[in-house]
């Protein structure tokens, strides 16, 4: 699937706007003539600026259509496995909260490996040496706060 220069350019541009435009809810700091808004207003004037190029330059070129759709999009089962990791992280989005990151870690995973054809037992193995492996890394070596929801009086 590939956008439009023009929709990618102005989706970039409304994304600076709107970062900029957060960046006068910022603190200033006593004294001194910027604060934390200088760097984010920097950046979303260059990237507003590139945006505005690419616009530009897309519409000199020949008119290439709004979107053009790749061939994975016509098979149902690649859609399918798309939606499937959308839906995969709404679900930790949503979930995460209340369940903690340790289950549903570990339900991603062995949903996304059995879809995608791993075998049941080596699903359930690798789905929890690796979710025990980033607990463990994001938890402890970088003090990340992983939330722990229904696992907080076990943990």
């Amino acid at each position: 699937m590939r956008f439009n220069d023009t929709i990618v350019g102005a989706a970039f541009v409304l994304l600076a706007a709107a970062m900029i435009a957060l960046t006068f809810s910022f603190p200033s700091f006593p004294g001194q003539n910027y604060g934390p808004s200088l760097f984010p207003r920097i950046l979303g004037a260059g990237i507003i600026l590139c945006s505005l190029v690419l616009i530009i330059r897309d519409r000199r070129e020949v008119k290439a259509p709004w979107l053009k759709l790749a061939a994975w999009t016509r098979d149902p089962r690649k859609v399918l496995s798309f939606a499937l990791m959308i839906a995969a992280m709404l679900f930790y989005i949503f979930a995460s909260e209340t369940l903690g990151f340790i289950p549903c870690a570990f339900a991603i995973q062995i949903v996304l490996f059995l879809w995608f054809g791993v075998k049941p037992v080596t699903a359930v193995i690798v789905a929890v040496a690796m979710t025990l492996l980033v607990n463990w890394f994001f938890g402890s070596m970088m003090l990340v706060p992983l939330p722990r929801g229904i696992l907080d009086s076990l943990l």
